[in-house]
Parts: C-alpha cells; structure tokens; sequence
C-alpha cells in the first residue's frame, strides 16, 4: 500500500456522498447556509467593530471578505462511520467506544466488495450469503480487512427511493464478518440494516424485537464499525485486494463522524465514474 500511496501512475476514487442542503434521500437533512465573500466583508467588519476597530465592508480589498458556512448536520449524514457507541453502551460488557476512540488502524487496509445488486429490497444478507460471495471470489477473510457491501443503492442517491431500495445486513452476517477479524464493514446504501419500513413490518406481524435493527444491535457483543452512504464502488477495477483509508472526523464523545473512503489504484488503472448523482467524480 505504501507504493500506491506515493505512485504518480495511482488513481485515486472517491467512494464517499458528500453533504448537500436537504436532499431528499436524507430524512434529517443537512441545511447549509453559505456566505459569498461580499457577505462575509459584513461579517468580518462586525467582528472588527465588535472589538472596537472602526471597519467597515467597504475597507476589505474589492469588497470582498471570506466566504464561508454555516452547516446544521448530523453526524448520520452523507458518507459516514457509525462507532460502537452508535448501537450501545457497551460491547460483550465492556465500554463501547466513541467516535474519537476508534483505532485509526482500523480505517486502513485492503477491502473486499461483496456483490448482492441482485438481492431484492428488504432482503436480509445472512451468514450463508456472504460465504457465498466469498466462494465466488474464491476469498478467505484476513484480519484487518475492510469489507464493503455493495447493493447498487448510491444509483438512486438524490431521490425519495434511496430511503427504501436495499436489502440490508442480519444480525448474524454482521457476526460472521466481525468473527473473522473485520473490524469495518461499508455498504452504499442509506443503511446498515434492512429499510426502516421493512423492519417495522416485520415487527408488527412477529413482535419478535430482534427484527428492530439487528445488524445494528449485533454490535453490543461485537465490535465493529460500519460506514453507511458510500457510493461509487462499480468504479473499483477489482473485488479483493483494494487498499482504502477511511479515517472519521472526530467529534467528542460522538456516536459516529464523517468520513471520506478513498481507494488506491494502481498501474494506472482507469478509476473514471460519471455518475454525479452517486457521489461520482473521482478525487
């Protein structure tokens, strides 16, 4: 990995969904309230006037001050890593880690894409699935490996329907993965588990609580992350082998921080994806 790190002939893919002002496959939407640089002259000037120097917009050069915003998010938005903490207080009795804990050895290493976009939505990946997956690609798990899950579901980023069309992890095939040494497991659709609909259904007709976000809660005797809203991994030239950094923002005592996963290509490898709607540019 430290060839591709510093190799001119590396391409670089973005596989992250950045934040944008309330899009409508974001129920909690971020708002972004930007300032060009004429408004931030005003500001600038009140800040100056308010510490007692006369300064006014009209004295910054053209006009023109800093442009900036100002962000009302939540950590769950856009592309992001889910800590411990996120699905409990604790993991098999002990502390659950917050967001600033995590190990940043973690949030390196070579990934593994596992294909389910012939699954339907609200389909559970169980255990025997993703055995499957890794039969086909003739992959054992290695600990330390980052595995994503890809279900196609960052195509239809942008609209009502990313909410809903995905099938999502089982408590079980969460427990499987983190059972052989996986510490971060990725998928590119809104969540870890199966749509919120699905899993509300299903609990009304079992009552059994276990259907309320499994995947999830698999991580109270298993310690994992998970990143939710990644994008772009039809971009990867390869399933197994792909060198990724994904190191989460820090955010005291938090539940889960922004994250931008970026894989490593190498021998010049065509990295290109034109899909803007799915987070698409290559960095």
């Amino acid at each position: 990995m430290s060839e591709l790190l510093t190799s001119d002939d590396t391409a670089l893919i973005d596989l992250s969904i950045g934040l944008e002002d309330g899009p409508p496959s974001e129920p909690m939407p971020p708002s972004i309230d930007a300032f060009d640089h004429e408004a931030g002259a005003q500001r600038l000037a009140e800040n100056l006037r308010e510490l007692g120097h006369d300064v006014d917009a009209t004295d910054f050069p053209a006009g023109m001050g800093l442009a900036w915003e100002d962000l009302e998010v939540i950590p769950h938005a856009g592309t992001h890593l889910d800590a411990p903490w996120h699905y409990g207080p604790e993991v098999d009795g002990e502390p659950a880690k917050t967001i600033e804990e995590i190990p940043l050895e973690w949030c390196r290493g070579n990934a593994v894409v596992l294909d389910f976009r012939e699954m339907d939505a609200g389909e559970e990946i169980g255990a025997a699935d993703l055995e499957d997956a890794l039969e086909e690609l003739d992959h054992d798990l290695s600990p330390g490996e980052i595995v994503l899950i890809q279900t196609g579901a960052d195509e239809l980023w942008g609209t009502p329907e990313y909410l809903t069309q995905f099938p999502g992890m089982s408590a079980a095939g969460t427990k499987y993965l983190v059972e052989q040494g996986v510490k971060v497991i990725g998928t590119d659709a809104y969540g870890f588990d199966k749509p919120f609909a699905k899993m509300g259904r299903r609990y009304i007709e079992s009552g059994d609580e276990e259907e309320l976000w499994p995947a999830h809660f698999a991580g109270r005797e298993v310690e994992y992350c998970q990143i939710e809203k990644m994008a772009n991994l039809d971009a990867l030239p390869c399933k197994t082998d792909i060198p990724i950094v994904a190191f989460p923002i820090k955010i005291e005592n938090g539940s889960a921080g922004w994250v931008r996963p970026v894989a490593f290509v190498g021998d010049g490898a065509d990295a290109g994806s034109d899909d803007a709607s799915s987070g698409g540019e290559t960095a």
